[in-house]
């Protein structure tokens, strides 16, 4: 397939800048992109590839100096770089209906020109939505529902009572609706509390390899609309994530935590249970929430401080081994001093 730069520009609602007639048949990173390529410059640090990279176009934002290169001109270089490459990337062919060596109930439900991979295991009163794909190896459970559209990939375990919306994508080996760790002490031994709650989750969503969602010990854990979970994520019992939330590599969030819209938790941050996090909340790499996070603040350490608080306390610790050694000097003279006295 082959673009014009005048057409990919309409395509995004960009401005084609320089000559719009250049055809585009391919996407790549701004050094490995060659001639017939677009690249686009989101970061101000890689300006300085400009002059090297040998592609045919490039997306940079309004004002940025992109030199004679034909240009297209976007608020969001990187969105607009994701769609173009969405109508360049290989459109995938999936097979239609239940394979041989797949096994479904005859009480599941299967939809129209859904795909159901050898080795699929569906149990009764399931429901696969409309044109979904189920890969080798996925587990999905007594009356557990799957929306249309979705694609759950190898290995993925759907146990019983989980609620699945439209388009949700689910990568190998995550298990959704797993037990949620939950156990009443008597005497020194653990007793197990039955978890009969689900799991609800809604349209849009994208779960990354090997993470885990609880099931609601009573109730449901819910994941909002537009949530976008990384790999080897943990997501304990009657969690609420809301809406178009971003969950990096290894967070965990502990049990009947709620967080709000817009909230974006970095990599290996760690919430205690019982927490509620306001809507827009940004918490920095390996921080531990201990408490409430007020609405629409970036927060950061462990235990979670307000960033420029966190900045403060770092900068001021950094003078500790200098203050150290004044506090010890005085100390040497009023010794002295006492002495003397």
């Amino acid at each position: 397939m082959e673009k014009t730069l005048k057409e990919l520009a309409e395509s995004v609602g960009g401005e084609a800048e320089g000559d719009a007639r250049v055809m585009i048949k391919g996407v790549a990173g701004i050094k490995e992109a060659g001639s017939g390529e677009i690249t686009f410059l989101a970061n101000k640090k890689y300006i300085g590839d400009l002059a090297s990279t040998r592609a045919s176009a490039v997306i940079a934002a309004p004002g940025v100096d992109v030199g004679p290169r034909p240009c297209i001109r976007s608020k969001n270089p990187y969105f607009a770089f994701a769609k173009i490459l969405t109508l360049f990337a290989p459109k995938r062919k999936f097979p239609k209906g239940v394979m041989s060596g797949a096994h479904v109930s005859p009480e599941a439900h299967v939809g129209q020109d859904a795909a159901i991979y050898p080795g699929a295991l569906v149990e009764a009163g399931a429901k696969i939505g409309d044109h979904s794909v189920i890969y080798p190896g996925v587990y999905v459970g007594e009356g557990s529902s799957i929306g249309a559209d979705c694609i759950i990939y190898p290995n993925v375990v759907i146990r019983e009572g989980v609620k699945i919306g439209d388009r949700v994508i689910i990568h190998g080996g995550t298990v959704i609706g797993g037990d949620g760790f939950g156990y009443a002490t008597e005497g020194g031994k653990h007793f197990k509390i039955p978890q009969i709650g689900g799991v609800l989750i809604e349209d849009d969503v994208e779960v990354g390899s090997n993470a885990t969602i609880d099931r609601g010990a009573l109730g449901d854990t819910i994941i909002r609309r537009g949530t976008k979970i990384d790999n080897l994520v943990q997501i304990a019992h009657n969690v609420v994530v809301g809406e178009d939330s971003i969950i990096v590599a290894q967070a965990g969030i502990s049990g009947s935590t709620e967080l709000g819209h817009h909230v974006v938790l970095a990599g290996q941050v760690g919430l205690v249970g019982h927490i509620k996090i306001g809507d827009g909340v940004q918490v920095g790499a390996q921080s531990g929430v201990m408490n409430d996070l007020e609405a629409g603040q970036v927060y950061i350490g462990s235990p979670a401080f307000p960033h420029m608080e966190f900045m403060r306390m770092q900068a001021a610790l950094r003078k500790l081994p200098e203050l150290r050694k004044r506090v010890m000097e005085m100390e040497k003279k009023l010794e002295k001093y006492t002495r003397e006295e």
